[in-house]
């Protein structure tokens, strides 16, 4: 039986696409390889977001063309974002790519496969904002949680991203093939969903004429019995008070949001074309605070936009110290081509970049550090994801934590526990982003 290996970089919403592929090459009647020495073909689904994930796509296939020479490999695929960005790149610069299937055409990686195997070489570039929204899909997550794309594309037109041009246009999923979708992940046990797309709460204006986030939300959860449903990717000028009592009501969405803001000047933030102003960012901020008591709130920023000043990114960092986000990650600046925001005079060097990275994560330590201090003593429910047997530890996350990007929860036990499974842990210490307990009981349900 012909084998399929699979590299899959970038974000968790390239992740479903790669889950989305494996269940139709199985269908197919295809074997699923994790080792990429023993596969006849290995797809590669690419990001192709800013610089270094671009380089990252490279080097997986430069490293994967080394299979063809000295193992069995008889083909290499690469679909995804750096393919739908730069088809024409891909083709000429790495012939070592037997096929190549941009984001929408991903239910054609079956053809691709086989031309590839005929040794032919394939290319679909078809239109991404025509092709289908959601599908079956063979989660690669742990089986205690899965990410739940919601919609497809964005129509924000930041000045520094290439989403749109690689993604399309924003394409909501309509409410009754999500909550379907949902329905099968609760039958598998999943005990944690991640509701995700480029801009979470703009689901179903495009659809529906308004903002339908807080009923979908709500479908999810008369549909199911998923504990956990958790919102990312959740753009601050678009929080509903509708959103807002459906966070503070439903015992199952966790109270924990996702809100990028990117800046705090309104110079910077109107150079980057955000939605809303440093008013509104701070009024997000506080409302959210109110009306959901004891909210997590994570978010993102960039830092060496073009032109900013030296006084505007002290604003930020003053903003950081003002809004004690709970969670928080900083990205430098990169210029990707056919985006305004490389075309802007005053770009800065990478130096300077670097350091105020080094700078902002710097001025946020502290503040991780004191929000964690305040959970010493405190019994939370942690969903166990595993046991570290060199340090002789369970460790897992509680509903204040996003899996990937935030921290763990590493806890004893007198005996090994499921993974998967909800547990009341005391909390004994803590670390810079990290919390150390034991445990108490295992939640009832």
């Amino acid at each position: 039986m012909t084998k399929i290996g699979f590299v899959s970089l970038g974000c968790s919403k390239n992740l479903v696409d790669t889950e989305v592929m494996l269940h139709k090459l199985l269908s197919a009647g295809y074997e699923i390889t994790p080792e990429e020495t023993e596969a006849d073909v290995v797809i590669v689904n690419t990001c192709g977001f800013i610089g270094d994930a671009k380089q990252e796509s490279i080097d997986n296939i430069l490293d994967i063309a080394w299979l063809k020479k000295h193992r069995s490999l008889r083909a290499i695929i690469a679909t995804g974002c750096m393919v739908e960005r730069y088809r024409e790149e891909v083709l000429r610069e790495l012939p070592e790519v037997d096929a190549i299937v941009g984001v929408g055409s991903l239910d054609r990686i079956v053809e691709a496969v086989e031309a590839a195997l005929r040794g032919e070489r394939f290319v679909a570039l078809d239109d991404h904002n025509t092709s289908p929204l959601g599908g079956d899909r063979v989660l690669t997550t742990p089986d205690h949680m899965a990410y739940l794309k919601i919609a497809e594309g964005c129509d924000n037109r930041c000045t520094y991203c290439a989403i749109p041009a690689i993604r399309g246009r924003f394409r909501s999923r309509p409410i009754e093939d999500i909550v379907e979708e949902a329905k099968g992940l609760s039958e598998l046990g999943v005990k944690e969903v991640c509701l995700i797309a480029q801009d979470t709460t703009r689901y179903g204006l495009d659809l529906y004429g308004e903002y339908r986030l807080h009923d979908l939300v709500r479908a999810i959860t008369e549909a199911t019995d998923i504990p956990w449903i958790r919102l990312l990717y959740c753009y601050p000028d678009k929080i509903t008070d509708a959103l807002l009592r459906e966070l503070r009501d439903n015992p199952r969405l966790v109270k924990y949001m996702d809100i990028p803001i990117q800046h705090i000047s309104d110079r910077v933030l109107s150079a980057m074309n955000r939605h809303g102003d440093s008013a509104m960012i701070r009024a997000a901020v506080r409302r959210l605070r109110e009306a959901v008591p004891g909210i997590t709130l994570r978010t993102t920023v960039i830092v060496g936009f073009p032109g900013e000043t030296e006084e505007e990114f002290s604003e930020l960092c003053e903003f950081v110290k003002e809004a004690r986000f709970d969670r928080f990650g900083a990205f430098t600046y990169s210029p990707e081509e056919d985006t305004p925001a490389a075309l802007l005079p005053d770009q800065l060097d990478e130096q300077e970049k670097q350091d105020r990275y080094d700078t902002v994560m710097a001025t946020q330590l502290p503040i991780a550090e004191e929000q964690n201090a305040k959970k010493i003593g405190k019994t939370l429910t942690v969903l166990c994801e595993g046991y570290d047997p060199v340090a002789e530890t369970h460790y897992g996350r509680s509903e204040a934590d996003a899996p990937d990007v935030d921290g763990k929860i590493y806890f004893s036990a007198p005996r090994r526990l499921a993974e998967g499974e909800f547990y009341e842990v005391k909390i004994e210490e803590a670390l810079d982003y990290d919390l150390v307990g034991r445990l108490v009981t295992k939640k009832k349900k």
